[in-house]
């Protein structure tokens, strides 16, 4: 690709117009380009992103980089995470709706996952296995994605680019810089619908550029989203003034629930805002602060269940999207970033300081009935007949971050960049967990059921009682991070060339907890742990020009995640086995080789990848008190084939596509360490997940596809049409199966396989597991068009027309659905499917000056 090389640098703003197309990694990517220069080869023209720390076009980048325009997702109504990743092969994400944004959402890139798709409320002791970057701030948590720029997504470890370290790939959310050139702004109104909720969906949105002379500009943007709900919950408790269950008749004792039922309870209400002021006083510096702002307010998750309604007197079978627990799971959230971003250019490299500060908290409330029925919990509680289980989970989590990078102008027999990196953040989170409820009812059967007898009576015999919480836990963690990184390119000649580079990390964790039932006698547990680690991380790359439009390339990079403490207690009454204190890092070797380029008619890329996980870390929970744990696996591997191809059918009709297969596995048993329960001894470890098993999360194969038609109707009027699918074969929940190998089951349906050998059911290869299903494969498929006329336009859309269900997460009937009857006298079902967003169709109205 000599040629190429010797092509002027076009500026940033400039190249983003043409939509990133020769990457063909947007199933959006020619529908913005092709409005700009109509009937034109619009889809061949060079494009400049700056993934590799200078402004490069992707053709160039010898490793697999996917980008989409921030216009073309804008265009199609897409502003969120979840959806805007869906066009990237190789690249997913569980979709949970808005309710968890913020606290339990994981992107997955080339199948590294082992954990549990469906994994609670809050964030997870694990480190995310992509690092994900707001501009130069890295940050974890989902954002609305308006006024962006584009998203960079790049695949395997970054490292050596990167000051926030990555086992899996980046992604990289560029928002939109102030322009000092020109006055500029946008209004507009979103409208619509989706099936099965009653009410309707808006989006009000602000966007203004204002420059202040000629070296100094602002620019804001502002805005709104409400949806109203999907979900109904069929089965609510009605609650007091107290927030009690009603006691119908004043009978305390015997009384069953009073229901009512609620209709679209998932709302959505979201507010964000983001203000830049950029200052370029001349050609060698310029410096931009920005703030962004987003508060979340949602009424629960999109979740359904299925199966019979047990509770009386409706019976029959929960609806389409119906939820059946008995009480409604708020979440609320706030995250604030601030930015300074200054950059020094001189003669032979460009000096860049981003210095970033972040606050992100949330609560939300769940509805554990479900799961205290299902382990036979509420019995132990004294069996009211209205059983309530209620979690307040909640996080607060908050980073310094300072980086400096050095980057050469490029061109040379050498380029390079370095940088240093430095973090210091904070991580609190707990859980206040209660028994609604039972403290009238307690009290009550102290009078009733205990009499002269409460030694032998049970514990809750101990009134009167004054606290229904039933747990009580908090966890502390600081982390600092110190890295220095950096790669060199030598450019043997114009065709060969050959990178190398590294990364120094030295880090420390520091973790302690506390933990508590106060409704139950005993000393509360704590805990504390630190970890230290350093290492050097190593990657090469070849990359040979073989024509002036393609490109040969392999790839060897190493990925990593930091250790840490769980911060379970190991002593006392809540100690867990103390091979749960601590967690080990995890790495990770990626090889690649790939090819791509262009020709007159078309874009291409193509890989073929290898990366070989050891240590892997699994998020889970301790066997005697179900505190927040990570433990290591031993290995695990995924390999795969990608391949991408744009471009252009007719003058005006383009298209995109892109497959993937990935084969992700263990590659060695994993084993959880047993539990320790009062005390007596460490027990035989638990195999949980085999050889050879698949990893959880990521389907087999998957296709994008696109066809993007843009018209000129005249001078002053166009009209784009965007047809875009996705689909993903089957996928699995968790490790583990439902194999149960002794065919002996507990009255809750628990297979009685045990790791102990003394035991009548010792199974020791079972590795059967309540969280375990296969969720179907799905389609989506959307479409969207947009007149635009002067100044004034109009797009009317259509998302998921055929309404597909696309379950991405499952929490299964045995993890915590219903047991009625019994001891437990638990109606209701948290049995949940997470879904995707049902069929929606609506209409935005802008105006832009």
């Amino acid at each position: 690709m000599n040629s190429t090389r010797q092509i002027k640098r076009k500026t940033l703003t400039t190249a983003i117009t043409v939509a990133l197309l020769a990457s063909g990694n947007a199933s959006l990517a020619m529908a913005q380009a092709g409005s700009t220069t109509a009937n034109s080869n619009v889809g061949m023209e060079e494009i400049m992103v700056t993934a590799t720390r200078r402004e490069t076009s992707v053709q160039e980048i010898p490793y697999n980089i996917s980008a989409i325009s921030g216009s073309d997702l804008a265009d199609a109504n897409v502003y969120d995470s979840v959806e805007a990743l869906r066009y990237i092969p190789g690249v997913s994400m569980a979709d949970r709706g808005y309710r968890n944004a913020g606290m339990a959402e994981r992107i997955i890139i080339r199948g590294i996952n082992v954990d549990y798709g469906v994994d609670g409320d809050v964030p997870l002791t694990a480190p995310p296995t992509v690092a994900t970057y707001v501009d130069n701030t890295a940050l974890y948590g989902s954002l609305i994605l308006k006024d962006l720029n584009r998203v960079e997504v790049l695949k395997g470890p970054q490292g050596t680019l990167y000051g926030s370290g990555s086992l899996a790939g980046n992604v990289r959310y560029i928002m939109n810089k102030p322009n000092v050139e020109a006055f500029s702004g946008k209004a507009s109104m979103g409208f619509g619908m989706t099936d099965g909720s009653g009410g309707f969906n808006y989006n009000p949105d602000l966007l203004m550029n204002i420059p202040l002379g000629d070296t100094f500009a602002v620019r804001f943007n502002l805005g709104e989203i409400k949806n109203a709900g999907v979900v109904d919950y069929p089965n609510v408790y009605k609650l007091d003034a107290n927030g009690d269950p009603v006691v119908k008749d004043g009978d305390i004792l015997h009384a069953t629930p009073d229901y009512q039922s609620l209709k679209d309870v998932d709302d959505v209400k979201i507010k964000y805002g983001r203000i830049s002021a950029l200052w370029m006083p001349n050609d060698t510096f310029n410096a931009q602060l920005s703030w962004q702002k987003q508060k979340d307010d949602i009424g629960g998750r999109r979740q359904v269940t299925s199966g019979e309604n047990l509770t009386p007197p409706a019976g029959g079978y929960y609806g389409k999207y119906e939820f059946g627990a008995i009480q409604v799971e708020p979440a609320n959230r706030d995250i604030a970033v601030s930015a300074l971003e200054m950059e020094f250019i001189f003669g032979f490299a460009t000096l860049t300081s981003s210095t970033s500060y972040y606050t992100h908290d949330g609560e939300g409330i769940s509805d554990n009935s479900g799961v205290y029925a299902r382990n036979g919990w509420f019995a132990s509680y004294g069996s009211s007949p209205r059983p309530m289980a209620q979690a307040q989970r909640f996080y607060d989590d908050s980073a310094w971050t300072q980086e400096l990078r050095l980057v050469s102008n490029g061109d040379n027999f050498v380029d390079w960049t370095g940088g240093l990196f430095y973090t210091d953040a904070n991580y609190d989170l707990g859980q206040n967990s209660y028994l609604v409820g039972y403290i009238p009812y307690l009290n009550a059967y102290q009078d009733f059921g205990c009499g002269d007898h409460s030694g032998t009576q049970g514990w809750y015999c101990l009134a009167p009682y004054t606290t229904n919480q039933d747990f009580y836990y908090r966890r502390n963690q600081t982390y600092t991070e110190f890295a220095a990184y950096g790669e060199a390119t030598i450019n043997f000649t114009d065709d060969v060339h050959w990178t190398i580079g590294g990364r120094y990390y030295d880090n420390e964790v520091k973790v302690d907890a506390v933990v508590a039932i106060p409704i139950y006698p005993g000393t509360p547990g704590t805990s504390a742990g630190t970890i230290k680690d350093n290492g050097f991380l190593f990657k090469t790359n070849f990359a040979w020009d073989l024509t002036d439009s393609s490109m040969l390339y392999a790839t060897f990079s190493q990925g990593y995640r930091h250790a840490g403490s769980n911060a379970v207690p190991i002593t006392g009454k809540y100690a867990e086995n103390p091979a749960y204190l601590l967690f080990n890092s995890d790495k990770l070797n990626n090889y690649e080789l790939g090819y791509k380029g262009r020709t007159d008619t078309f874009n291409y890329t193509m890989d073929v990848y290898y990366t070989d996980w050891k240590n892997p870390q699994l998020n889970t929970t301790s066997p005697n008190w179900g505190f927040f744990a990570v433990i290591n696996g031993k290995s695990a591997s995924t390999q795969g084939f990608e391949a991408e191809i744009s471009g252009l059918l007719t003058d005006t009709l383009s298209y995109t596509f892109g497959y993937t297969y990935a084969d992700a596995k263990l590659t060695a048993d994993v084993y959880a360490p047993a539990g320790n329960s009062g005390g007596n001894g460490v027990l035989y470890p638990d195999l949980i997940g085999a050889d050879g098993e698949r990893l959880p999360g990521t389907a087999r194969n998957v296709f994008n596809v696109a066809l993007i038609n843009n018209v000129t109707l005249s001078d002053n009027a166009t009209w784009n049409t965007v047809l875009s699918g996705y689909y993903q074969s089957k996928t699995l929940n968790s490790i583990g199966n439902f194999d149960c190998l002794s065919d002996l089951y507990t009255a809750r349906g628990v297979c009685l396989d045990s790791a102990k050998p003394t035991s009548l059911t010792y199974e020791p290869d079972s590795v059967w597991t309540r969280n375990y299903a296969e969720m179907d494969g799905f389609q989506i498929w959307n479409i969207s068009t947009t007149y635009t006329k002067d100044s004034w336009s109009a797009s009317v859309y259509l998302k998921n027309m055929f309404n597909a269900a696309g379950t991405t997460g499952v929490f299964p009937y045995l993890r915590g659905g219903s047991a009625p009857g019994g001891a437990q006298l638990y109606d209701g079902n948290n049995s949940r499917d997470y879904i995707t967003q049902p069929r929606t169709v609506g209409v935005v109205v802008s105006y832009i000056w």
